[in-house]
């Protein structure tokens, strides 16, 4: 392998890494419907399952669990703070690139809840298709 297709593999992985991390990002932060919950309110109701768990029967008790669970990670999740103008960057930087290797169209990036404005920025045209 040259050393000209190496490179080539290491810019394709970095891009590639650039656009999924922004994209999971987007993901993970997009507005969701009805009232936002707060650290304390996942704790209030953290604390009830704790409650709930003494005397709840097997299968309530694995309910309960798996809730418990999803709310640590969503309150892990809350707590850990995400530089999103760092990742936009990064977006803007390998995705002109990268769509153009694998074919992603405007619209397509538009669907997976890319702003405009940053396509503008990453200078991937608006086109038809």
């Amino acid at each position: 392998m040259s050393a000209e297709h190496k490179r080539a593999l290491a810019t394709g992985r970095a891009e590639s890494r650039a656009v999924r991390v922004y994209l999971e990002a987007l993901e993970a932060h997009k507005p969701k419907r009805g009232r936002k919950r707060t650290p304390e309110g996942i704790k209030g109701r953290l604390s009830q399952i704790d409650k709930l768990l003494q005397d709840a029967d097997p299968l309530a008790r694995v309910h309960l669990v798996q809730e418990r669970l999803n709310l640590q990670n969503e309150l892990e999740a809350q707590s850990e703070p995400v530089d999103m103008q760092s990742l936009e960057q990064g977006f803007v930087t390998a995705a002109a690139g990268y769509g153009q290797r694998k074919g992603i169209s405007y619209a397509a990036w538009r669907a997976a809840g890319v702003d405009p404005k940053v396509l503008r920025k990453a200078g991937i045209p608006r086109t038809r298709g």
